[in-house]
């Protein structure tokens, strides 16, 4: 397996751990409909929260978060409408996005609540 994907399967089993030390239920990780994903649906306080993890090695390029582009928020939210639909999930829904830097022999963990909103069409 390439380097960079073993950084991204460890950042997002970090984001996991995280989630859960913070009382979020996670339904599902990796979760595919066609060639869209949703990296971590986790479930808190009767919301269905949708997780964007982005890991990097550094902050020196670019921060994790700002990876995201419109086309991505959009795949995001498509997939999210599928899951709900198919889940029949009838609560509110959020999405939120945690970075992952590794600093030393450890992470820098950013938890960003309500990252973004559904874009209009």
């Amino acid at each position: 397996m390439a380097e960079h994907n073993e950084l991204g399967n460890l950042g997002e089993e970090r984001a996991q751990a995280f989630l859960s030390s913070k009382g979020f239920h996670i339904r599902h990780t990796n979760w595919y409909i066609g060639k869209l994903e949703l990296d971590i649906v986790a479930e808190k306080d009767g919301w269905l929260v949708i997780v964007e993890v982005k890991t990097r090695s550094t902050e020196a390029f670019e921060h994790p978060e700002e990876a995201i582009t419109i086309k991505k928020i959009r795949n995001i939210v498509n997939a999210t409408h599928e899951y709900i639909l198919q889940f029949d999930w009838k609560g509110e829904t959020r999405f939120d996005v945690i970075s992952v830097i590794p600093h030393g022999q450890d992470f820098l963990i950013e938890h960003i609540e309500d990252a973004f909103l559904s874009p209009l069409y």
